[in-house]
């Protein structure tokens, strides 16, 4: 599948969800429809002292809670479709687990393993002040959170140049989320997504059924694992997928 089908191939599987639905056809197409999209191109100086122009998204696809809640990615893969997706999953993401947030996303177009730090953070904090700009982050309106590219630095970034720019704001530490434990982040956060990953398998393979149906025996212990990726969501699996669960890892 290309990244230009991302967003048509999530449609197709809503649509598909939806045949099965009494709502009405109009109420269906608002809840698939993304709600808002900011596509930006803001200047930023490079450590060579030349100007840089950086290509920048954020999609908040759905207003049915508030605030929206999504991340925010450092990738020179990110486009437009990709983060219109991934908006749209984080809607309906929270809405089977019945956490109240709509779903939104960010993307900034730079290859962050290759840029230095004092660049990533000019172009973090011009990223949150165009943000700001157009009402388009706040603890209310709309919560980003860390993702591919991005960490704790970021978002501690972001907390400080929205502080820094909406001086009146008494929750301005609520404006994201995955901050560093100094900056009233949470314990935890950091491998939260792995550690979802290995309760969400131990879950599912203590089901006989389900695993039967796999052609397992119930029961993580045992069984061979291959990861894709190994970063800050693939590390944290494989910690606990070996370590709580007995699985045994083959391949990365």
């Amino acid at each position: 599948m290309s990244r230009g089908a991302f967003f048509e191939s999530v449609s197709t599987y809503f649509d598909r969800a939806a045949s099965f639905s009494k709502m009405e056809k109009g109420l269906l197409k608002q809840v698939k429809t993304c709600n808002s999209i900011y596509r930006m191109r803001f200047p930023v100086r490079g450590d060579d002292g030349q100007i840089r122009v950086v290509e920048a998204f954020r999609a908040e696809h759905s207003y049915h809670r508030l605030p929206t809640k999504g991340g925010i990615r450092f990738s020179r893969m990110v486009n437009l479709n990709e983060t219109v997706a991934l908006a749209a999953l984080m809607t309906y993401k929270c809405a089977l687990v019945g956490v109240p947030f709509g779903g939104a996303k960010g993307g900034v177009r730079i290859s962050p393993a290759k840029e230095s730090e004092g660049f990533r953070e000019r172009v973090i904090r011009r990223y949150t002040a165009e943000l700001i700009r157009k009402n388009f982050i706040g603890p209310d309106i709309d919560v980003p959170a860390p993702d591919y590219g991005t960490g704790e630095r970021e978002m501690g970034l972001i907390v400080d140049t929205y502080k820094n720019i909406c001086m009146n704001e008494r929750s301005a530490y609520a404006c994201v989320t995955g901050k560093p434990l100094s900056m009233q982040g949470i314990p935890g956060r950091t491998q939260a997504t792995g550690q979802g990953v290995y309760f969400g398998l131990k879950v599912a393979l203590e089901k006989k059924e389900l695993a039967a149906e796999l052609g397992l025996t119930p029961g993580l212990a045992g069984k061979r694992v291959i990861l894709q990726g190994l970063g800050k969501v693939g590390f944290h699996a494989v910690k606990h997928l070996q370590n709580d669960g007995g699985a045994v890892i083959v391949g990365v």
